[in-house]
């Protein structure tokens, strides 16, 4: 892959795990490794101020880029580009002290509990997490917490400095032809794929088995018991079971209806009735009032589904089916009418490739699951409903379009303008970093490993 579609080290390395929708960072990524008895060599190579970059920083961010060229030889001047990145992150790190930029405990603490719900989900459970790290989870947030608020602090510099750079048609068309006719990149297959989905109900039998355990447990702490305790004990929530439910302080309209109009209602210390909402049922206890926020703590859980519910949704499913087919209503207004994916139904239903916002998604990067139900497909076909499960494990059913099936093209303006118009964006926004590095980079202390000398640090174009 040339220059045009790789994107910078350094707002790769700004941005990971941070923007809402898109990939998350492994623990690895975040300096959190499985312990595996082997000793690493390391020391600083870079300092910026009171800040330091690790040799250990840079072998595990080379090593992740390793990893996505998947076989493919990297770029000689990759290792410098990287470091390239981290000095820049670094120097906003020392800028944002001195320009007294901060993030609150309480953004830091939503990011890391967005971010441990995620492990869990991935790995199957909070106990499967903390055996494979060989840490509580308390332990293991502790750990995350330094990176994950520098991480902040840069995303904020970084929004400072480029966050309101955009650029028009007349941009991108010139960023394509300024790149070679022999160096545009060949796309292979993409497609246009869209899903309608259908949650599971459940059915009233299993929501009055969950209210009355609630009811129970809010018995118990009207009794004396501890709210925190009980909810480290059966909430469901794994971003805030650890923390006793605890989720820190939020603006208005940040949660859910249902959840905030109840924990408003309350006077500090006060517990909430049994509250249901798109996550389950909840008891709400109000801990403190702060101005615009509040902070509350809570215990979820989550109703059993069954089989017949499943059904239900399919049966919906395909009556959806039959008026798109009988074309009383297309595909995309059935989506945004019916379909429980919100991240997809204001979409038209189609799934969005996150690496340049478009919906053309390759062939041979597709969700498994995907790929096996569209590789015989016809464009133009929709599937009869599909059992699925959703990320944050809800059962659910799904009818899946495909809409289109690119064949393999070299780039162009009409095919990929999206992608071209990310690239363009991406460069203008490098060439603003760029500037503010040469514009403050006088005004810290830098000093360099000379091993590292012929990457040319201090200066902005590598």
């Amino acid at each position: 892959m040339t220059q045009f579609f790789r994107l910078s080290v350094r707002v790769v390395l700004l941005s990971v795990g941070l923007l809402a929708g898109t990939v998350f960072t492994s623990f690895a990524q975040l300096g959190v490794g499985r312990p595996v008895g082997r000793k690493i060599v390391d020391g600083i190579i870079v300092k910026v101020d009171n800040q330091i970059v690790l040799r250990s920083d840079l072998e595990g961010a080379y090593a992740q880029e390793v990893a996505r060229a998947e076989g493919k030889p990297l770029p000689p001047d990759t290792q410098c580009r990287i470091l390239q990145g981290m000095v820049l992150n670094k120097l906003m790190l020392a800028k944002a002290e001195t320009d007294s930029v901060v993030v609150s405990d309480d953004k830091v603490k939503s990011e890391l509990d967005r971010r441990m719900a995620y492990f869990v989900q991935q790995i199957g459970s909070e106990q499967k997490l903390e055996e494979y790290y060989h840490k509580p989870l308390r332990q293991l947030k502790e750990d995350l917490r330094p990176q994950v608020k520098e991480q902040l602090v840069q995303q904020e510099m970084q929004e400072q400095i480029a966050g309101k750079v955009t650029v028009t048609p007349r941009e991108v068309k010139q960023y394509f032809n300024r790149i070679p006719k022999d160096s545009l990149p060949y796309f292979s297959t993409e497609v246009e794929v869209g899903q309608i989905i259908k949650f599971a109900q459940v059915n009233q039998k299993a929501k009055q088995a969950t209210i009355a355990k609630l009811n129970e447990l809010r018995a118990r702490i009207q009794a004396g018991e501890d709210f925190a305790t009980l909810a480290k004990q059966f909430s469901q929530d794994p971003g805030s079971a650890a923390e006793g439910g605890y989720l820190g302080f939020f603006k208005r309209h940040e949660l859910v209806p249902e959840y905030e109009a109840a924990a408003l209602r309350l006077e500090p210390g006060q517990m909430s009735p049994v509250v249901e909402s798109q996550f389950g049922f909840h008891l709400i206890q109000l801990i403190e009032r702060k101005g615009e926020t509040f902070s509350t703590r809570h215990i979820l859980l989550k109703p059993e589904t069954g089989g017949n519910d499943v059904n239900e949704a399919a049966t919906q499913l395909e009556k959806i089916r039959k008026r798109i087919l009988s074309d009383s209503i297309s595909f995309a207004k059935a989506a945004k009418d019916f379909s429980d994916d919100k991240s997809t139904s204001g979409n038209g239903g189609l799934l969005q490739n996150r690496a340049d916002n478009s919906s053309y998604l390759p062939l041979d990067k597709i969700d498994p699951a995907i790929f096996f139900t569209i590789d015989t497909m016809k464009v133009g076909h929709i599937t009869k409903p599909l059992p699925y499960r959703t990320d944050d494990g809800k059962d659910a059913m799904r009818i899946i379009w495909l809409k289109a099936n690119r064949p393999p093209h070299q780039a162009n303006l009409t095919d990929d303008y999206q992608k071209i118009a990310a690239a363009a964006l991406n460069e203008k926004k490098n060439k603003a970093l760029d500037e503010w590095f040469e514009k403050n980079r006088t005004g810290v202390f830098i000093d360099v490993d000379p091993q590292y000398a012929d990457c040319k640090l201090l200066n902005s174009a590598l």
